[in-house]
């Protein structure tokens, strides 16, 4: 989206839902905002430079879900057991991510069209 701001209230007040965290990822240029629904959390992004991959797939598909991310013990191990599987890799190896956390991403065209984040939730 382009502007978080713009649609908190949206979110919060419709919705009900109660942002936790707002926090810039600067090496991702991306600003992100998140919200937990039961055991779900959403994360709301905005670019913070028209260099951001954000910005480009806002500038060419418009506002709407990006990607879904899931919950992995080990992102590198679950990029290897991908692969091993056919999987595509935008990712190699994990990098930072929101929150602290390590994350990957798998290619599109290797998963019904969905961009998917592997996120490292260690618990």
């Amino acid at each position: 989206m382009k502007s978080i701001e713009e649609h908190l209230p949206y979110y919060e007040g419709v919705l009900g839902l109660k942002c936790y965290n707002i926090e810039t990822v600067e090496d991702q240029k991306v600003k992100t905002a998140f919200f937990m629904v039961g055991s779900t959390k959403i994360e709301l992004l905005e670019p913070t430079s028209e260099e951001s991959t954000i910005a480009k797939f806002i500038e060419k598909r418009g506002e709407g879900v990006h990607h879904i991310a899931y919950a992995t013990k080990n992102v590198d191990e679950a990029l290897k057991k991908a692969e091993e599987k056919g999987i595509r890799l935008i990712d190699r190896v994990a990098r930072n991510g929101a929150e602290g956390l390590q994350i990957a991403f798998l290619h599109p065209k290797s998963t019904g069209s969905v961009l998917t984040e592997l996120c490292e939730h260690p618990e």
